[in-house]
């Protein structure tokens, strides 16, 4: 079966390439009795996988249990697993069988393998070494023909190596490895998955589905969403139930979207370089990374300038790498002396003239035996406040800061 007809068989939406090669290893797994390890995020959909393996396979028509290995306690985990006998423990009125017993054939999905007790983790590979188990409060030996199909988000070899995991069982059970991607490297599949949410939700309760504008839409592919696809599901449907439109703008989709810690937020300015709706922080950080490339568009303008005007003191039939050997009173500067020390050139004006103008300042600025930053610093202010005869909003824009920013400079140079 070719990846097309599982997508479609069971409901896997996507075109990236990561997801292509999971599937890829899951199909060609099935047909053996090969134990599987799944590894990825919370939320990113591993249970499917174990369902395509098992339904892919030759035990098709035997039993499929999923066992979430971290929701049962400690107490009673190896009675869900392997049985008990009668008496056993307290509460032990009867014998029960155990999920390895029941699911004889079949095939077992083991969710959350990384937190299964030492105990535990010794039964399960008994079982994989040599398919026996024993119940508990039993001495019999019993046999069991079961393909175990485990899955975890976390790293079992460095649990192995704090003494929490067997390492010989992590061998046995990663006979194939295979890795989910998350979601955020399927940026090109989140919003088909978006609009597979919203059309079933819409389906469900008879409503019409909701879509994004294209700036919606990148931001959507932007967000880090670490609860992956459940995440994905989960703020989807709650735009469908709150959202009064169908079709949903950036700032309305940010109000669903939490904050990530030691992240930047995502920046909603609009394409023309305006900051409407944002709010005082977000202004603050996309402010600080437009600087950042306007500083890096600066430098290759400078430069550039430099190599292609020559220098006072050399010949006209001077090579640049003779140029380059002559004294020059340019010394290499930081980012941060180039953000202090010149004027950054508003996006939306970067015409001809205004360019040339730049790069005469700046030229004169590097050139300057001078390099005080605070001096360099005042002289600009200056400049940018007579340019724009004292309006401090538009001087503060032709900077490249905030107006509070202008305000404390103004404050502590005493420009007032």
């Amino acid at each position: 079966m070719d990846i097309q007809s599982v997508k479609q068989r069971f409901g896997i939406i996507g075109q990236s390439p990561l997801l292509n090669n999971a599937l890829e290893t899951a199909i060609k797994v099935a047909p053996t009795d090969m134990n599987v390890l799944i590894q990825g995020e919370s939320g990113v959909g591993k249970e499917s996988f174990s369902k395509i393996i098992h339904f892919l396979s030759t035990r098709k028509h035997a039993p499929f249990i999923a066992v979430n290995c971290g929701a049962i306690p400690e107490g009673t985990i190896d009675s869900e697993l392997f049985g008990h006998e009668k008496g056993s423990f307290t509460g032990a009125t009867d014998k029960r069988k155990g999920y390895f017993e029941s699911v004889n054939g079949g095939t077992i999905f083991l969710d959350e393998v990384g937190e299964l007790p030492l105990g535990t983790q010794a039964r399960l590979l008994r079982i994989l070494e040599n398919g026996e188990f024993i119940k508990v409060g039993s001495s019999q030996v019993q046999k069991t023909d079961v393909r175990l199909v485990a899955a975890t988000n976390r790293d079992l070899l460095e649990r192995a190596r704090q003494g929490k995991f067997r390492e010989d069982l992590y061998y046995r059970l990663a006979t194939v490895p295979l890795r989910v991607p998350k979601l955020a490297e399927r940026k090109q599949d989140i919003y088909l998955l978006f609009r597979k949410f919203s059309q079933d939700f819409a389906e469900q309760h008879h409503r019409q589905p909701i879509d994004f504008t294209i700036e919606a839409q990148e931001i959507l592919a932007q967000y880090p969403w670490p609860g992956n696809i459940r995440q994905l599901k989960n703020i989807t449907e709650q735009i469908c139930v709150l959202e009064t439109e169908n079709f949903i703008n950036e700032i309305s989709l940010q109000k669903y979207l939490p904050p990530i810690e030691n992240q930047l937020p995502i920046l909603l300015g609009k394409n023309d370089g305006s900051y409407d709706g944002l709010s005082e922080r977000d202004i603050f950080y996309k402010v600080l990374v437009d600087l950042r490339r306007d500083v890096n568009d600066l430098k290759k303008v400078v430069f550039g300038f430099l190599d292609n005007n020559e220098n006072p003191n050399m010949h006209a039939h001077s090579s640049k790498s003779e140029a380059n050997s002559m004294p020059l009173n340019v010394q290499p500067i930081s980012d941060e002396s180039l953000m202090l020390s010149t004027p950054v050139p508003k996006n939306n004006q970067n015409n001809n003239e205004e360019i040339q103008e730049v790069e005469s300042e700046t030229y004169q600025i590097i050139s300057d035996d001078n390099l005080s930053l605070e001096a360099k610093e005042i002289e600009l202010i200056k400049r940018a406040l007579n340019r724009n005869l004292g309006k401090r909003k538009k001087a503060a824009d032709d900077l490249g800061i905030s107006e509070r920013t202008l305000y404390r400079k103004i404050k502590q140079y005493e420009l007032e």
